[in-house]
């Protein structure tokens, strides 16, 4: 399959089409050229259609980094084997650094805030990684020649007056990420069941909203209420959130399915 047609039957919309485009120029001409190439930060989802464009069309496995082990958004990379991904990840080569913005204790101010005064920059989303808000602070992955702009421009978030400075990565303070565990019964591991379960929604209620085309299974669309779980899938509902199949346990004596579910809060 040439790369238009492989990108067409991966691409879900016109966006998904130039993205995928994109990334493929980029780690193939490091690939060729035998240095480092990589492209902005991806969403989970468009990480998953990277990957499957690389495996089906025969390039090199990306490497993928977002700043952090565990990171949502990440860059996808081209490292020839004179580095160690890591090592050139963490190095002064990396195309990815950090910044932390640092204001008041007396200050309230949200992920949304700093989201929207980063954008209000006039910068592109995929400039920035994942940001890490905590007390006083809100550490910031962003590609590394965005950096220093960004050090200079970002002097206020909402009213509040913020500090912003680039620090290491090793420096980030990444926040615990809080789960809610639900232990729980369902009939079948039918997507519908299990989005039922750890969203609290009435089965046809789960499966309507799975039609619809806002649910997603390990990131990727998914549009059939009957489509099988397993244990470690991710689920993500448009304005319910995500979660995931922590453990599967097997069947009760009444012949339903045990299920050890984690929602991410």
């Amino acid at each position: 399959m040439d790369k238009q047609r492989l990108i067409q039957s991966l691409s879900e919309s016109a966006e998904d089409a130039v993205l995928l485009a994109h990334v493929w120029d980029k780690l193939s001409a490091g690939s060729r050229r035998n240095c480092p190439a990589s492209s902005g930060f991806l969403t989970e989802r468009e990480q998953v259609l990277v990957l499957k464009m690389a495996r089906r069309g025969g390039l090199e496995e990306p490497a993928f980094f977002g700043g952090y082990p565990g990171a949502e958004r990440q860059i996808a990379a081209y490292v020839p084997d004179y580095y160690m991904p890591d090592d050139y990840f963490y190095s002064s080569d990396s195309p990815v650094c950090a910044l932390r913005v640092s204001f008041s204790g007396y200050d309230t101010l949200s992920h949304r805030d700093f989201l929207g005064s980063l954008m209000g920059q006039g910068i592109k989303r995929e400039t920035i990684g994942d940001l890490l808000p905590g007390e006083g602070r809100c550490d910031v992955v962003v590609l590394r020649e965005m950096a220093d702009y960004l050090a200079d421009q970002l002097t206020q978030v909402g009213r509040a007056k913020v500090n912003t400075r680039r620090i290491e990565l090793a420096e980030l303070q990444v926040p615990e990420q809080k789960v809610q565990r639900i232990t729980d019964t369902v009939a079948s591991l039918r997507l519908d069941s299990v989005t039922a379960s750890g969203f609290r929604q009435g089965r046809s209620k789960a499966a309507a909203l799975i039609s619809a085309g806002k649910a997603e299974l390990n990131h990727m669309t998914a549009l059939k209420p009957d489509a099988l779980v397993s244990e470690g899938d991710v689920i993500s509902v448009r304005g319910l959130g995500k979660l995931r199949v922590a453990e599967v346990r097997g069947q009760t004596k009444k012949g339903r399915i045990s299920v050890v579910l984690e929602r991410f809060l």
